[in-house]
């Protein structure tokens, strides 16, 4: 680096920047990737070396720029020249044909060109970019004021510090673009299950993180969490005639624009844009609320006018409620397969997310205690994805003198064994192992393990009360002549089934392992004993002393596996498993390679990967996950917000990678 000369620096360093933000828009943009992350690092590691070396070289728009900067002592006030304005918002399709209906009237047009948009449940920002560069970037604020976040917005690598050239348009010196702020789902989820575990309360939901994100003062915040954008707006008069064309216009200054827009020419388009983002919401990588609909001729857009805050071309056509109160009626137990029994709240039925909700989950009688429910309460429900949606508080102020405490049951509702609360357990269980509801869920349970397509809980329950199974390995003993008899079963259905049953006769050791049902024994433990004994034999004749001794599996688990497999009703459900024709796989797993006998951690929130793609990663190297730091862990790769593990890792002495480290060492 020192041989160099400033002007030789000078071309390379232009050369880099280039170079960087073509990968940059291809990523973002294009959703394509040329070369690797870690090649990638490299190049923008080089790019900093030279920038140290020659420090008068630096510009505000280098790559290098985005690590945020010193914390600040406040926020500095900026005024919009143009007003950020809020949208009007409609809830249903008489309020949405009202909307067009004024607006088509006012137009004096015999139809509008409409654009649809979905509605990002995020944090709008307005970006100012001046000869180019990225210049402030402002919060909303009142709309006419907002605080320059500048410095956390230039961590977002989704936002370009440099927009492209368009050599088919001159621009204006300055350009200013409107856009929204978000955390995808996965990061969301990541970040909150790490949070969980090192003792932290969880984000509410992922725009709370986006908005507190970027107005911490400390810039590094924001540089920590995996935060992205998408631009919907282009303020700025480039001799566009349509939004459409403007969003064209956003994505080749190098934007990510709003996914899932679409032009629509009718009302009826609308609706039938409204329908499909509602069924496709919960599959979507971003968090949303509505869709936005905007008159598309930006000629008529603007000769519409504002009425107060709001566009009159514009409108927000919300989802139904995600969060709604209704009234606690009573409180059903369910038993589940380890005989662990959960409150389910049976409320008035209220809409929630587009269907009827009657069932709100309550988690244990912790849950119930620190929520403070009685039966009788009016309570808030939140549905962010689950399918049961759960009790997130309660308006006390609505509480009745009727409202009666929630008492637990001291008898199974099943079977009517008593109930007891295990020793440093949560849950109350039933004691009785052969209860009908414990039954059902073992088998459900072992179903789903096996991959056997068509067999549910109807179908099991069916099966169980008619006697024709019992326990899970009956399930391969079952004919298509038995089930020809029953309720909803036909020949052909019968046929079909038996043979799914037949196909999945073969199972990898650690799915059969999870299949077992073992008290604390999820995937991840159950590649942990498969990866370490290799065959079932060894797995089950394993000593309490040696199961504790495997990295990742502490006392707890290495007494529950100990004991269930020296458990006599084990040993036959062992042997008729055996009987009826199930073969085990004996676990196969990639020892040679650079990773090969050194056991990983993860910890904090990955930017570049997935938590599962890391762990594949690993893996694909000879390597192992564990879940817990120990003096055995070859390494703990931290990422944006570690928990506990890393504290442990430091009071231990163990290696603790930064994720550009884990890159690295991967390449």
């Amino acid at each position: 680096m020192s041989e160099i000369t400033k002007a030789q620096a000078r071309e390379r360093i232009e050369k880099l920047r280039e170079t960087i933000a073509h990968h940059r828009y291809l990523y973002h943009v294009l959703d394509r990737q040329e070369i690797s992350d870690a090649a990638l690092d490299s190049l923008k590691h080089e790019l900093y070396k030279l920038e140290q070396t020659f420090p008068d070289l630096l510009a505000p728009d280098s790559p290098t720029q985005r690590v945020g900067g010193e914390p600040l002592a406040k926020f500095e006030k900026v005024r919009h020249d143009a007003r950020m304005l809020s949208m009007e918002d409609v809830f249903s399709h008489e309020e949405f044909h009202a909307w067009y209906s004024r607006v088509l009237e006012r137009s004096g047009k015999p139809a509008l060109d409409l654009y649809c948009m979905v509605k990002l449940d995020g944090l709008a920002v307005s970006l100012i970019y001046r000869d180019g560069v990225l210049h402030k970037a402002a919060t909303r604020g009142d709309g006419n004021v907002g605080e320059d976040v500048t410095q956390n917005v230039k961590t977002i690598d989704a936002v370009p510090l440099r927009l492209r050239v368009l050599p088919h348009k001159r621009l204006p010196a300055e350009i200013v673009v409107r856009g929204e702020i978000y955390m995808p789902v996965a990061a969301f989820e990541r970040m909150n299950k790490e949070r969980v575990k090192g003792g932290e309360e969880p984000f509410a939901n992922p725009r709370n993180v986006a908005a507190g994100s970027i107005r911490q003062l400390d810039p590094s915040v924001a540089a920590r969490r995996p935060l992205d954008f998408y631009a919907w707006d282009l303020i700025t008069e480039v001799g566009a005639h349509t939004h459409e064309e403007e969003m064209g216009i956003l994505r080749e200054l190098g934007f990510k624009v709003t996914p899932e827009s679409a032009r629509a020419t009718t009302v009826e388009h609308v609706e039938t844009y409204w329908q499909k983002l509602t069924k496709k919401r919960a599959q979507l990588p971003f968090w949303i609320d509505g869709i936005v609909v905007r008159v598309n001729d930006n000629r008529v857009y603007a000769d519409l006018g504002v009425v107060g805050k709001t566009p009159r071309g514009l409108v927000a056509w919300k989802f139904p409620a995600e969060e709604v109160t209704t009234v606690v009626r009573e409180v059903e137990w369910f038993v589940g397969r380890t005989g662990a029994l959960t409150p389910v709240a049976v409320v008035e039925p209220t809409a929630l997310g587009g269907t009827t909700v009657r069932h709100a989950s309550l988690h244990n009688m912790d849950e119930i205690e620190r929520l403070g429910l009685r039966i009788g309460d009016t309570v808030v429900l939140i549905k962010a994805g689950e399918i049961i949606p759960k009790v997130l508080r309660v308006v006390e102020d609505l509480r009745s003198k009727d409202a009666k405490r929630i008492v637990p049951p001291t008898h199974c509702p099943i079977c009517g064994s008593p109930v007891q609360r295990r020793q440093g357990e949560v849950a109350l269980v039933c004691a009785n192992k052969r209860c009908f509801a414990q039954e059902r869920e073992r088998l459900l349970h072992a179903a789903r393990a096996f991959e056997i397509d068509g067999l549910g809980e109807k179908i099991i329950e069916q099966l169980l009360s008619v006697g024709l199974i019992a326990t899970a390995p009956d399930i391969f003993a079952l004919s298509a002549d038995e089930l020809a008899g029953l309720e909803r079963f036909a020949e052909v259905s019968s046929k079909k089934l038996t043979e799914e049953i037949q196909r999945k006769k073969h199972i990898s050791l650690d799915r059969f392992v999870v299949a077992l049902g073992i008290p604390h024994v999820g995937e991840e433990t159950a590649r942990d004993l498969s990866r370490h004994f290799k065959t079932f034999d060894d797995l089950s004749h394993a000593s309490r002393e040696e199961l504790e001794a495997i990295p990742g599996i502490g006392s707890i688990v290495g007494q529950s596996v100990a004991e269930y497999f020296a458990d006599p009703h084990t040993k036959e459900l062992l042997d008729a498993y055996k009987k009826n024709g199930v073969h085990l796989k004996a676990f196969e797993s990639t020892r040679s390679g650079t990773f090969s006998g050194k056991a990983f951690v993860l910890t904090g929130t990955l930017e570049d990967m997935s938590r599962e793609e890391a762990k594949a990663r690993i893996r694909a190297m000879g390597g192992e996950v564990s879940e817990t730091v120990s003096k055995k862990t070859f390494a703990v790769v931290a990422g944006a917000d570690p928990g506990s593990k890393l504290a442990r890792a430091e009071k231990l002495g163990v290696r603790v990678l930064s994720e550009s480290d884990f890159l690295r060492m991967l390449s």
